[in-house]
Formats: structure tokens, sequence, C-alpha cells
């Protein structure tokens, strides 16, 4: 498989002016939202680092560094894809990938301001495994990670015990949701699998769930082999 190494368009897209003023944005938001009740948080639920290994924490704080770490891991795929853009992509893929890439830039930089100090540290990605010239390496990877997005929001939404975490939460798992729709129909445009049996519980009509250390692998388990600082969820349910 073949990674891309063209730092140059990498960070021209991290210094977007759209970056700067979405951080702005959802920083001013996270501030009157989330940090302050942050705050309050027992020490104990703060994420640590054991050989080499960041762990999230607990509680609310636990459970939004790991959608933090999702996020991080969301956006620097995206970032890398609108980079070095496959070859023969319709004006169209490269409308969504853009549209998702920004998303996933805000939805990072919200949670980074949203935890301040609080926040784990900035994680370093492996994405030697995606062959970028590839639209079917492209858009697999990104069905996995969105689908498994959804998936762990679901999963842990339920243990989020401020009200306002969860209402934020629930905003951010649906435009997941549509981006995992999105990916869907490009690679079978026109089919029902933007919603297919294996995302979606055909008797309820609900998304699956999961928590963050439940599967095999495990939703901790995927996210770590695309990514060279392993993170971990132990006090997580």
């Amino acid at each position: 498989m073949k990674e891309t190494n063209d730092e140059g368009a990498v960070q021209k897209i991290l210094t977007t002016q759209l970056n700067r003023k979405t951080f702005l944005k959802y920083s001013a938001i996270a501030g009157s939202t989330m940090a302050i009740g942050l705050e309050a948080c027992h020490k104990d639920d703060n994420p640590s680092m054991s050989n080499g290994t960041v762990d999230v924490g607990s509680g609310d704080t636990g459970i939004l560094n790991f959608a933090y770490a999702l996020e991080q891991l969301e956006a620097a795929f995206y970032i890398q894809v609108n980079a070095s853009m496959y070859s023969g992509a319709t004006n169209e893929e490269k409308q969504i990938l853009a549209d998702i890439m920004n998303h996933e830039i805000a939805h990072r930089d919200f949670f980074k301001a949203a935890l301040g100090s609080s926040a784990i540290m900035q994680l370093q990605v492996d994405f030697s495994k995606i062959d970028f010239t590839s639209r079917a390496s492209v858009l697999a990877t990104a069905k996995a990670l969105e689908d498994t997005g959804v998936s762990a929001y679901n999963g842990a939404g339920q243990y989020i015990t401020n009200g306002d975490y969860l209402t934020l939460a629930g905003k951010i798992v649906s435009v997941e949701a549509r981006h995992a729709a999105a990916i869907r129909d490009l690679l079978n445009p026109k089919s029902a699998s933007f919603a297919g049996d294996d995302v979606v519980d055909p008797t309820t009509g609900l998304d699956f769930s999961r928590t963050p250390n439940a599967g095999n692998p495990s939703i901790v388990a995927t996210a770590n082999t695309f990514l060279k600082t392993k993170i971990s969820a132990t006090k997580l349910p």
C-alpha cells in the first residue's frame, strides 16, 4: 500500500482560513456549554498515559475524550484524502469528501476546545495500510471509519450523564450518520446499502451501537490500527 508524503499539501489544508474560523466558532460554543461543566469533574476522570498508550479517562470526560480521539483520526484521514485526491475522482466525490473533511475538522476542534486542559494529546496517525491513490482503498476506509464512528457515539451516549453533552453528542452523531450514508452511496450508487442491515437493525429500524471495548475487533482496536499513538478506554464501559 502507498501512503502519500505530500506534507506541504496537508499543511496547507491544516492552516486554511476555514479551519481557524471553525476553531474560534466552536471554541466559543464549547466555552458556554461544556468546558465549565468539565471543570467540576473528578480528577480521577482525567486521561492518563502508560507505556506509550493514552487512556481516555472515565465519566463524561472519558467519553468526550474518546469521541475526540475518533474525531482526530477522522479529520486527519480526510485532510490526507483531500490533499492527495485519488485519480479519476468526480466533482461530486471531491465536493462530498471536502464537505466531510470540514465537518470532521469542526468536530475535532470543538472537542479540543470543550475539554480544555482535560483533553488528551494530539494523536499521531498511521495510514501506511491505506493507498490514497486508490478510490477503492480510500472509500473503503472512509466507510469503516464512518460506520465505526456512528456505532461508537450510539454506544457511548447512553453513559453520558450531563444533558448538554448528550444533546451535542446527538447532533454530532446525526452528522456522522449522514457521512456514512454518503460514502456508502458513492460505493453503491442508488442502492439500499446506505442503510444496510449491517448497520441498521432491520427489526427495530435503529442504528447498531457499540461500547468502546465491545466486539471483536472493538472500536478501540479498530481505531488503533490507524494510530501510532495508541489509545485505551479501560475506565469506560
